[in-house]
């Protein structure tokens, strides 16, 4: 038996009477969970480990796994590699992937002051799937017009999605946004500025979060609210696959 402010309960009643009780959503329809960092720290520690695993081992990953848009020889063994040879997870693995110290601690720090804030508004599901089609739209846009051998690594292209995500919740909240507009442009200018910087990942990522964020922040309110947001991340996904076949198709 359980105690209760009322005499006792027994733990089969307790869970009985939890099934009727509602879960609580956030705005957007997401469940409401007490740790709303969970995914953006996950996500922290996966970059983090990948780092230090190549750098403890001396590997350089971006070979391996970046966003390679090939097919090319490869110069370790002459066999032919990217992801128009059908490596297709190169354009998700190449988000957890950093240049340097710089690289990785620049974006970590933007996912950790961005990610909580999103990922409390929308819940963790409807988070991780702007967090990935963001990623996956980066590299997309990279892949597309690239230059064959050019490799690209970075979760720029996904953090860049969450500053065009925050801007259109904030907007759709009713909030201040001229901040997020200045630090997104100021953003921008070094992405073009900085020739070493991958603009076509951060143009991507930015255009496909953004679009991500609208279908969840807009969609109809009421019990077609979640077919509704689950139709549109599909139908981006459905884009990004399209434009990688069609790409792939270029190149070979």
């Amino acid at each position: 038996m359980r105690p209760a402010s009322v005499g006792f309960q027994c733990p089969e009643c307790v869970a009985e009477g939890s099934k009727t009780v509602r879960q609580g959503r956030t705005v957007f329809g997401g469940r409401i969970s007490g740790d709303t960092s969970r995914v953006s720290i996950t996500v922290i520690g996966l970059c983090v480990a990948v780092y230090v695993l190549g750098a403890v081992g001396g590997r350089d990953f971006a070979l391996d796994y970046g966003n390679l848009a090939g097919p090319v020889l490869s110069p370790v063994d002459g066999t032919s590699i990217g992801v128009a040879d059908g490596q297709y997870y190169r354009l998700i693995t190449a988000a957890f992937l950093h240049a340097g110290v710089f690289h990785l601690a620049m974006n970590m720090f933007a996912l950790a002051q961005l990610g909580p804030v999103l990922e409390s508004a929308l819940g963790r599901v409807r988070f991780l799937t702007l967090y990935v089609l963001s990623a996956l739209g980066g590299s997309t846009l990279s892949y597309l017009v690239s230059d064959r051998g050019s490799v690209g690594v970075g979760a720029s292209g996904a953090i860049f999605g969450l500053f065009g995500a925050y801007y259109i919740v904030v907007r759709r909240l009713g909030g201040e946004t001229r901040s997020i507009l200045t630090l997104l442009a100021v953003n921008l200018v070094i992405t073009f500025a900085v020739p070493i910087i991958d603009w076509r990942a951060h143009v991507g990522g930015l255009i496909t979060g953004s679009v991500v964020a609208a279908a969840l922040a807009y969609a109809p309110r009421g019990e077609r609210r979640a077919t509704f947001q689950t139709a549109a991340c599909a139908g981006v996904g459905l884009l990004i696959v399209a434009a990688v076949v069609l790409r792939t198709a270029a190149l070979t």
